[in-house]
Order: structure tokens, then C-alpha cells, then sequence
């Protein structure tokens, strides 16, 4: 890590794991000899990072800004779903939902302070906020496993994601160092937990027909990634109109960005619809070496672009 992007660490170690798998429902495409790492960062609150942190790009800020607007509530909302089902799951699946937990508070946490420099700089967030609020009470009174799906769902989006920031440098290439680091921590994360609520899932759905789950969650999967990826559209137009662009201006530009250059929404396409297969399981890509990645110099360790 370069100076200007050194974060405090409180690194714990990770959690006993048990010797085997007894009490799953079936067999997990999760690898046998993987595990949590719970790894308590905290970027520097100081730092001076300018409005346009990302390459000075209004556009690439934006994308970037609305996501991280986003993720409090939504990784709140992972966390009382699961909850739900500490009961229900053996103690392997509960021990990983801890760790799951604490590595989904300590992103909320950075995230929220990151929220508040953006909102230093002039920008109007808190209606983003209340989007992601809205758009979460639409659960309420639902069954407890459509919430989970729900959790499938974005989890995948935002693995996938993760694996294009830490493959592909130049997504985060010019960033500011403070704002590419807290990315790519929180990336390492969702990588290394892309599997644990699709695991409960199956264990908790081990009773439903093969359609009933395969229907429920590819359902989901297309609904609630449509709805939320054209918020995060939305918010981003938003934002760039808070810089001045006119709607048709941001929208050019922003669409520019996703699917063209650098296109991630392109690019990570095919990986998405991966989980409308009936045979999914997130671990079917296996990507641990981009765990790696992070806690090595990023400059040592990137892999060539596609």
C-alpha cells in the first residue's frame, strides 16, 4: 500500500473452522478448506480526498458514489436476513454467518464515513439512502426466504463486480489512493464471502422441490438485479446533475462509461446470467487468488486485462 492510502489495522484471525461438514443439506461447491477472514480496516478519515476522486472523472466518481450510497442499508439488510436463520443451520453455516456479519458491519462502517465525504463535497446522497429504504420496505411481510433470494441476488452482483475491480486495474486506475483502497478491501471481502448465503439457502430450502428453489431464485435474481442496477443508473444521472450535466448529458456519458469504456456492465454480463442456470453455485468460479491480491502490492500482483 502506498503511504497516502495506509489504513489502520485491527486484523483478526480467522474463525475456527469445524472438522467437517455435518448438518449440511448437501454437498457445497464452496471449497472444503476455505474461510472467513474478518479484517477490521479503517481508512484514513483525514486524507484529502478531492471531489472527483476517481481520475478526476465526474462520471466514474458518480457510478462509484451511488454505489457506496447504497450499501449501508443494503448490507444491513443482508445481515437481519440471515439472522433470521441462525436457528436453522448448522454450526458451520452459523460460525461463517458471524463472520460474515462482522465483515458486512465493518464495510458498512467505512462506507458511511466515505458517504459523508461525498456529501462534504456538495454532493446530495441522503436521497439515495432513502431509494435504497423504499425499495427495502417493498420486503416487509415477506417470507423469510424470499429475503434470503433477495441476498443471493445482490451478493453475486457484488462479487462479481469485486472480481472485475481486482482483475482488471483499470477500473480503479487514477484513482484517488484512499478511495481505490477502501474498493479493494471491501472487494477482497465479497469475493471471499460470495458463497455463504447461497450455502444457507440450500440448507434452508432442502425441503422445496428442485423447481420451487431453481424458480424462486432466478426469478429473484432478474428482478431485484434490474431494479437495483437501474437505481444505481438513476442516482448516478442524479449526481452528475448536481456537476451540471443536463439528463441527457449524464445519461450519454454514464451509459458511455458502463457498457463501452471501460464497459464493466458489458463486460461482466455473461458472468451475471450465470445465476439463472439451475446448476449455479457462486464458487463455481473459483477467484481465491484475487483474495490475495489485496494484501499484496497491488502493482506486483495485478493480472493483464483482457
Amino acid at each position: 500500500m502506498t503511504e497516502h492510502s495506509k489504513i489502520d489495522l485491527e486484523r483478526a484471525e480467522p474463525l475456527d473452522k469445524p472438522a467437517d461438514d455435518a448438518g449440511l443439506a448437501r454437498a457445497s461447491a464452496t471449497p472444503a478448506e476455505h474461510e472467513l477472514i474478518i479484517r477490521n480496516e479503517r481508512f484514513d478519515r483525514k486524507a484529502m480526498v478531492p471531489r472527483h476522486w476517481h481520475s478526476g472523472d465526474p462520471v466514474a466518481t458518480a457510478w462509484y458514489n451511488s454505489v457506496s450510497a447504497s450499501l449501508p442499508r443494503g448490507e444491513a439488510f443482508f445481515i437481519d436476513t440471515l439472522r433470521l436463520f441462525r436457528d436453522e443451520i448448522p454450526e458451520k453455516l452459523a460460525r461463517e454467518v458471524k463472520a460474515f456479519s462482522t465483515q458486512e458491519i465493518n464495510h458498512t462502517r467505512e462506507h458511511v464515513a466515505f458517504n459523508r465525504l461525498v456529501s462534504d463535497h456538495g454532493y446530495n446522497v441522503e436521497s439515495i439512502d432513502q431509494g435504497i429504504q423504499a425499495m427495502l420496505e417493498l420486503t416487509a411481510g415477506r417470507p423469510k426466504e424470499f429475503n434470503l433470494a433477495i441476498t443471493i441476488a445482490l451478493e453475486h452482483f457484488a462479487a462479481i463486480i469485486s472480481r472485475h475491480l481486482l482483475q482488471y486495474p483499470e477500473y480503479l486506475g487514477g484513482a484517488d489512493p484512499v478511495a481505490a483502497e477502501v474498493w479493494r478491501w471491501h472487494a477482497t471481502e465479497e469475493i471471499e464471502h460470495k458463497g455463504l448465503v447461497y450455502d444457507v439457502w440450500e440448507h434452508v430450502t432442502k425441503d422445496w422441490s428442485a423447481w420451487k428453489r431453481y424458480k424462486t431464485r432466478a426469478l429473484i435474481a432478474a428482478l431485484i438485479t434490474k431494479k437495483y442496477f437501474g437505481n444505481r443508473i438513476r442516482d448516478a444521472i442524479g449526481l452528475l446533475e448536481q456537476d451540471g450535466y443536463t439528463k441527457r448529458q449524464a445519461k450519454w456519458k454514464l451509459y458511455t462509461f458502463l457498457w463501452w469504456k471501460p464497459g464493466m456492465m458489458r463486460r461482466m454480463f455473461i458472468e451475471w446470467a450465470a445465476i439463472l442456470k439451475p446448476s449455479f453455485h457462486p464458487w463455481d468460479h473459483d477467484d481465491r487468488e484475487l483474495i490475495q491480491k489485496w494484501e499484496s502490492p497491488y502493482s506486483d500482483a495485478v493480472m493483464p486485462a483482457e
